[in-house]
């Protein structure tokens, strides 16, 4: 095809893909309505979403003002630190990812590193602080097939026991077996909480996770359906991720598991052997130091 004749049909394109956000969660746009060296300025207004940035020319500075989980009260509470995570697309090309922390910017995700695992980067930063994501294209002759994208997740209740597929966010005491206290309050406040056993356990070495296979007994909690019931007596079972490092393995008896749906993914938090879970839950209760109810056999 003439480049005269391309050139225009990516024009035309432009046209009918012009830049919006408008449910604030999302945005998609074409760089060829952008000025050479200008920076399109974008401000997301929710805790997950989406970017799809065509024909990468100039930058992108985009602004995540997120509204997060609300308390156990049901108002709204600042969290003392907000985690944001991004998954790069399979196609990601044209563009660098920047975040720019209090006017200084660091490289969170290379054109060439968009192309290996692990896809995702997680970053935190203190409520006060100024943080933003700085899309910056990368010369090339032919732009055409150039698309950047990429999905987010904010959250402020990620805390030290989380362990999603990050290569840069601290792993720091995720392995660890979890605290009295830290399991009460993941049974409060996890995204799952799932009585079962475990099935087998898979390893992926390119990814650095460990994949857990679940029989779920009993489903106290679970935002999304997860855990679906499955053959000819109806039993749910699912898959909860976790990072190899921790070295998981196959164990008998049954579990409470507990953790986070993470770019539509189980990620675990805790999990205690249920009988455990039981005691320290009851005497938890006769000190009144429960923060939550849950309901036992």
């Amino acid at each position: 095809m003439p480049l005269a004749l391309k050139l225009l049909c990516l024009l035309l394109l432009d046209t009918a893909l012009s830049s919006y956000s408008e449910d604030q969660c999302s945005w998609r746009g074409s760089g060829l309505s952008q000025e050479s060296g200008s920076v399109e300025q974008i401000s997301l207004h929710c805790a997950e979403g989406s970017l799809e940035w065509l024909y990468p020319t100039g930058a992108l500075r985009l602004s995540l003002f997120p509204r997060l989980s609300m308390g156990s009260t049901g108002q709204e509470k600042s969290p003392r630190r907000v985690t944001a995570c991004i998954k790069s697309s399979s196609n990601f090309r044209g563009a660098q990812i920047y975040l720019e922390r209090d006017g200084v910017l660091e490289l969170l995700l290379s054109e060439a590193d968009a192309a290996l695992p692990p896809k995702v980067r997680c970053f935190s930063w203190m409520p006060k602080e100024k943080v933003a994501l700085f899309l910056q294209s990368t010369l090339h002759r032919d732009i055409s097939r150039r698309i950047a994208a990429f999905r987010y997740e904010l959250r402020g209740d990620w805390n030290s026991r989380f362990s999603g597929p990050s290569g840069n966010l601290s792993v720091e005491g995720t392995c660890r077996p979890c605290n009295n206290t830290e399991i009460l309050m993941a049974v409060c406040t996890s995204d799952f909480v799932i009585r079962g056993n475990i099935r087998t356990v898979s390893n992926d070495v390119d990814l650095q996770e460990s994949v857990i296979s679940v029989s779920a007994t009993r489903i106290h909690r679970q935002k999304f359906a997860l855990f679906q019931p499955v053959g000819k007596y109806g039993k749910s079972a699912g898959s909860i991720r976790t990072l190899l490092r921790c070295g998981v393995k196959p164990g008998p008896g049954s579990f409470l598991f507990t953790g986070w749906l993470h770019f539509g993914e189980a990620w675990l938090s805790c999990a205690p052997r249920y009988k455990d879970f039981r005691q320290i839950y009851e005497d938890a209760r006769q000190a009144h130091e429960n923060p939550c109810e849950v309901s036992l056999d």
